[in-house]
């Protein structure tokens, strides 16, 4: 099942930092909802393993993640995939572009292409699009608290 989901959002904190803070493992695993590792394997490369709740199907997700199309500080192109055993599979690809703001800010845009397929997908796409949102929406609220230095809430 195909879904798209697209945005922006506006953080507190000029482009460079926000760059910096995109490229951290450490600050993406604290802000990224049921993320349980977020390893660099290289400068362009990452594994990953996340806790995923859909409705009555939870699985943990192990997989990779590459960036593409580097343009400090200006954005890239991230394409993933991973494995959610009998959950499910999960791939896709998101654009991230990042803006000058008003007062020094920095305005991140996303558009985001995933496929799901396996018992996840079988949920149907109104409950994976509202998980999906609502994911979105924790880790740009946890990501802004780090671009400020605060901590980002438990997830």
């Amino acid at each position: 099942m195909a879904m798209t989901m697209q945005g922006e959002v506006v953080l507190p904190a000029d482009r460079r930092t926000v760059w910096d803070k995109l490229n951290d493992p450490a600050v993406l695993q604290a802000c990224i909802p049921g993320c349980q590792s977020l390893e660099k394997t290289s400068d362009a490369s990452f594994v990953a393993a996340a806790k995923v709740k859909v409705g009555p199907v939870g699985a943990t997700f192990k997989g990779k993640v590459d960036l593409t199309d580097l343009d400090p500080p200006n954005g890239y192109r991230i394409v993933g995939e991973g494995q959610g055993g009998i959950a499910g599979f999960a791939k896709g690809a998101a654009t991230v572009r990042l803006e000058d703001a008003e007062a020094g800010a920095t305005k991140l845009v996303y558009n985001v292409e995933a496929n799901v397929g396996g018992k996840i997908a079988q949920l149907g796409s109104r409950l994976i699009d509202g998980v999906a949102k609502k994911t979105a929406d924790q880790f740009f609220a946890n990501f802004a608290k780090a671009v400020t230095g605060e901590a980002p809430a438990p997830v």
